[in-house]
């Protein structure tokens, strides 16, 4: 098993035979939406025998960048911390050695697009933490599946009804 640490940047194992296994790519972000969608991209990479790569994709906000400020947001450590803690949902603390996580800085859907090439499938929440909520499809989520050069899946979350609900409709 992985830890948090020894997961990030890795490379992932071969398979039994030695050659390279294939991937999935699953952007994160900590929403809601990207933990099912790391719970969708666990199920495939499974039924795949596939490596999962969690990629969370970070960037200082414009009006921070536009401006001299002394002392900056550690960005980077506070997507780290946003990306273990999704992960740990999914996994706890108990992360296989298939998985990795990767860091980046950058424009979400270009570096999503760019790590992707060559995977099985990108797989993404519809919603992450930007954007407007009434919107159906973030606006990365749409252009990763209208640009991206592998599959991508966009994975909606509904809310959880109980079998009595299911029941009485």
């Amino acid at each position: 098993m992985n830890t948090p640490e020894s997961a990030v940047e890795k490379q992932a194992p071969a398979d039994s035979a030695g050659h390279e296994r294939s991937r999935i790519v699953v952007g994160i972000d900590g929403s809601d939406s990207s933990v099912a969608a790391l719970k969708q991209a666990l199920r495939l990479a499974q039924a795949f025998d596939a490596s999962l790569e969690a990629i969370i994709v970070w960037s200082y906000p414009i009006a921070l960048t536009a401006y001299a400020v002394p002392t900056l947001p550690d960005m980077e450590r506070a997507a780290r911390d946003a990306a273990t803690a999704a992960i740990n949902r999914v996994f706890d603390s108990n992360w296989p050695d298939w998985l990795s996580l990767k860091i980046r800085e950058g424009n979400s859907a270009h570096v999503l697009m760019t790590e992707s090439i060559g995977a099985e499938m990108l797989v993404l929440g519809s919603r992450g933490h930007g954007g407007f909520a009434g919107l159906l499809l973030g606006s990365v989520s749409a252009e990763c599946a209208e640009h991206a050069q592998c599959p991508v899946l966009v994975v909606h979350e509904y809310p959880t009804q109980s079998s009595d609900e299911h029941a009485e409709k």
